[in-house]
């Protein structure tokens, strides 16, 4: 509730600005901004020292039931504040705007406290906190969060453990993949040579009856005989005129 006791436009997380105080060194602080209501609102970020801060976006318009983050940055300062306190503040203003309202659009009496329309504010204080400190902060509320909440541990163990589970079962799935795709492999392989052997069988066994055929053809054939022309010479008669045959 606001201070008229009308409900809050927007919301505003964390409620103050925390700045890592270091010399010579910039530092930042994100606010979310969250739009609780049906309707398009508006924003604007002051500051009471703008020449210290970097705003962006200072302005902007938040879509109904949706959130923007606005980054506050610290310029690097040169020289440490009395005590290390800061006495800069951040005032957020919000206002309901028309439907479709683009940024660029906003009229320029739009925060005008002196309009009809309804404008709410957000006081931020500004913190500093050194490195050493916001370590130390940080490890105490964390130890205070584990503490005070121990059924999200237990719950986050038991994440850990179903995504251990899941990352085993991935594992066994791929190995057992693998030795399908290797027993697959062998047995293309065996294939491979039966049926070359098969091929080397039937190659084998034309060529035997080839050769058979053609050695059983040479049988068959007739070989040529050669011929031997003999020549019978005539016996001529002797003749016995003029020898005389003793008595």
């Amino acid at each position: 509730m606001t201070a008229d006791g009308s409900n809050p436009l927007i919301s505003v997380q964390p409620n103050a600005l925390k700045f890592v105080f270091e010399l010579e060194k910039p530092s930042f602080c994100d606010l979310k901004v969250v739009n609780h209501t049906e309707h398009h609102v508006a924003f604007k970020v002051k500051t009471t020292s703008p020449k210290k801060y970097f705003v962006r976006p200072n302005t902007g318009v938040v879509q109904p039931w949706d959130s923007s983050v606005i980054r506050v940055t610290l310029q690097a300062p040169r020289e440490y504040p009395p005590d290390m306190q800061c006495k800069d503040k951040f005032l957020l203003q919000s206002t309901v705007v028309p439907p479709n309202t683009d940024v660029d659009d906003l009229p320029a009496d739009t925060f005008n406290k002196e309009s009809t329309k309804e404008i709410q504010e957000c006081k931020l204080k500004v913190f500093y906190v050194t490195p050493s400190s916001r370590g130390n902060s940080e490890d105490e509320g964390f130890k205070s969060y584990s503490d005070q909440a121990p059924d999200s541990n237990s719950a986050v163990q038991q994440l850990k453990d179903e995504r251990d589970a899941a990352v085993r079962q991935t594992l066994q799935l791929q190995q057992e993949l693998d030795f399908l795709k290797r027993r697959r492999h062998r047995r293309n392989d065996t294939g491979f040579s039966l049926k070359f052997a098969l091929i080397v069988g039937l190659i084998g066994i034309m060529v035997g009856l080839l050769l058979n055929f053609s050695f059983s053809s040479s049988l068959s054939s007739p070989a040529a005989v050669p011929t031997v022309e003999t020549t019978i010479s005539p016996v001529e008669p002797s003749t016995t005129e003029g020898i005389e045959t003793p008595l």
